[in-house]
């Protein structure tokens, strides 16, 4: 019976994502009334307040369950050895969480989006790859990496945008490889100003 019952709740928390993510996508999120959501996905008030408090309560249910999944897939990575490897590592893991979360990723990254919390996202996987640089290129200024990643964090967000508006055709490591590319040209710059080898 309980299991059954978690169904019901699985059934009616994906029609409630569903009917959310398609609305946010086209609206913000001042204008969804709970009434009209609810009515999109097929089931009475009484449900959705069972979950969720209000619209605002259900975007930040949604966020924090996707934020669970990157710093879950992250974790191993965060244990492991510090390496230069570890930056395409950790890209992969996330672009691999934002496929697996496409619905909510292109919401959160889309006209009514929540930026900031795309920013910290990037910044989960981010902050042990600063350390690893910081101590990789010790010749560039510990100010000028936080710049460069202020920087790249943008440039990320831009990335991942297009890849989820062109169907995300580009696999998930390629578009890894591509972004560490990036990353790195630019470190070379960075070296190339503090009189470094790039």
């Amino acid at each position: 019976m309980a299991k059954a019952g978690d169904h019901r709740v699985r059934v009616t928390k994906m029609l409630i994502r569903r009917a959310f993510t398609d609305m946010i996508g086209k609206m913000s999120i001042e204008r969804i009334s709970v009434k009209e959501l609810c009515q999109r996905a097929g089931i009475n008030r009484g449900t959705f307040y069972a979950h969720y408090t209000d619209i605002y309560d259900l975007r930040d249910k949604l966020e924090q369950e996707m934020m669970t999944d990157f710093q879950r897939a992250l974790e191993p990575l965060q244990q492991a050895e510090a390496g230069m490897d570890m930056q395409l590592e950790i890209s992969t893991a996330i672009f691999r969480c934002v496929k697996d979360n496409a619905d909510i990723c292109a919401v959160i990254l889309g006209p009514y989006g929540d930026t900031d919390f795309a920013a910290r996202v990037l910044d989960l996987g981010w902050e042990k790859c600063l350390n690893v640089h910081a101590a990789h290129f010790p010749a560039i200024p510990a100010s000028k990496l936080e710049y460069f990643y202020a920087f790249i964090s943008a440039g990320c967000i831009g990335l991942l945008r297009k890849w989820l508006d062109g169907g995300m055709r580009t696999s998930v490591e390629e578009l890894a490889r591509a972004s560490q590319g990036l990353m790195m040209r630019g470190f070379g710059s960075l070296l190339e100003e503090e009189g470094g080898t790039p």
